[in-house]
């Protein structure tokens, strides 16, 4: 088989490729960019399994960044078993068809206890004391000291959070180039992910996506003739693109108010009770489930959601089939914002009664997703301050939370997950094999598309 290295780079699109890319506008010439359309929803998770099986969502299960678990009564954002994807990997099939193949997935989603030969992921420690702590884990084990060792820690903090940088996707790339060192994968997967952090926080149409613009540029540059000079073929994929939102819609807060939604009340502050709840909405950028767990109230609760502003449509049942989310992991309903539009995951109605985590960053305990989570509060003074106090309570022992994430989701400027409206504005495949590239690609399609790479001449 063919050496072929997939990067991923996150929220790149045809009309992002100009002149604050002048290595990608180059190399794309040489080549052939085709766009893509993604599936429903255009979210990292659901697509990352659509490329790498060649299924849909209702096939491998993965319908979202996170889903209700029925069986726990409980909503879970960014779990990291690759066991979840319920279909056959590509390298599982490249493996079949050359017992000699090996594959190095770095940073794509759901890369733990894979079958993969190398893997790297982030993985934090949390000990006991509250602390969150920088690390990753990797398939060898030992792969994790040798990493780390050469790079410094992982900058988990530049990976997701107010303080994201390209200093992440740095760190991403110089390892993956370790990797081929060491171990010389005939596939390599690598994840990409600066450019998504810049076009949540602005959207795509700010001046000051420029400068993300040229640092994607010169890391994608260091990789791809990095591994040409190996012989590699290199591809570049990207999941989704982001489109300006002026809109945040709390579907909760509607639930709520109509008396569908319980909450539990702990230290004076409020936690969704999805199993005792009527029902409740999953929050995912532009697409929420709505799971209803009173069968008899799924048509109310459809005409109440399908009235709120900012939701362009709401799916059933054979909307979901349509759309290839005819699966239990599903909500009975699924609503897709308007394009200028964002669900939150928000359901009180008074700020004081926010759990303590809503102004953390906590993707794991909020049931939803929260881009929030980019901004630092700005109506904190003395930002600085309170940051160093944190730091110094933490360095002296003492249990204390980092709250200084707003609760303004006015401040959100991108979004994703509906299709997009042209596909200048959706994701893409970029290669130099023009041969083995259709004129026109579905989300599903791009495992063959990689897996022709690997093959034919």
């Amino acid at each position: 088989m063919y050496k072929t290295v997939v990067l991923n780079v996150v929220g790149l699109t045809p009309n992002l490729i100009g002149e604050h890319t002048p290595f990608l506008s180059k190399w794309a010439s040489c080549g052939q960019v085709v766009p893509v359309k993604p599936a429903l929803p255009a979210v990292t998770c659901s697509v990352q399994a659509c490329y790498l099986t060649g299924k849909w969502a209702d096939t491998h299960s993965i319908v979202g960044n996170g889903w209700y678990f029925r069986d726990e009564c409980e909503v879970k954002f960014w779990r990291q078993s690759n066991k979840l994807i319920q279909a056959p990997k590509i390298w599982e099939t490249a493996r079949s068809l050359d017992p000699k193949f090996t594959c190095a997935n770095l940073f794509w989603w759901y890369n733990m206890y894979s079958s993969v030969d190398i893997s790297v992921t982030p993985r934090p420690m949390y000990p006991a004391d509250g602390r969150k702590l920088p690390d990753i884990y990797t398939q060898p084990a030992d792969l994790r000291f040798k990493l780390q060792e050469r790079f410094g820690t992982f900058p988990l903090f530049d990976f997701w959070g107010p303080k994201t940088s390209i200093r992440s996707s740095q760190w991403i790339a110089e390892s993956a180039k370790a990797v081929e060192e060491m171990y010389s994968p005939t596939l390599t997967l690598i994840y990409i992910p600066h450019l998504d952090y810049g076009l949540q926080r602005m959207g795509p149409n700010d001046p000051a996506i420029a400068t993300d613009l040229t640092e994607v540029d010169r890391v994608c540059q260091d990789l791809i003739e990095f591994y040409e000079s190996r012989g590699a073929r290199v591809m570049i994929v990207s999941e989704y693109g982001i489109t300006p939102v002026n809109k945040a819609v709390s579907l909760n807060r509607v639930l709520r108010e109509q008396g569908y939604i319980t909450v539990r009340e702990e230290l004076g502050r409020e936690l969704l009770d999805p199993g005792a709840s009527v029902a409740f909405a999953v929050a995912d950028h532009q697409v929420a489930h709505i799971y209803v767990n009173d069968k008899d109230k799924i048509a109310q609760v459809r005409q109440l959601i399908e009235k709120v502003p900012g939701v362009d449509f709401v799916l059933g049942e054979e909307g979901k089939a349509a759309y290839h989310l005819n699966h239990p992991n599903s909500g009975e309903l699924v609503a897709v914002a308007a394009p200028d539009a964002w669900f939150t995951y928000y359901y009180w109605l008074d700020d004081n009664k926010a759990p303590d985590f809503a102004r953390t960053v906590d993707i794991h305990r909020k049931p939803g997703y929260d881009p929030a989570e980019l901004f630092i509060d700005p109506t904190i003074s003395l930002q600085q301050l309170k940051l160093a106090g944190f730091l110094l309570k933490k360095k002296l022992g003492f249990r204390t939370l980092l709250d200084v994430i707003p609760l303004d989701a006015s401040l959100v400027k991108g979004s994703h997950g509906r299709l997009p409206s042209s596909p200048d504005e959706g994701p893409l495949v970029i290669s130099k094999e023009t041969n083995l590239l259709p004129s026109t690609l579905e989300a599903t399609d791009v495992h063959d598309v990689i897996l022709s790479h690997l093959q034919q001449k």
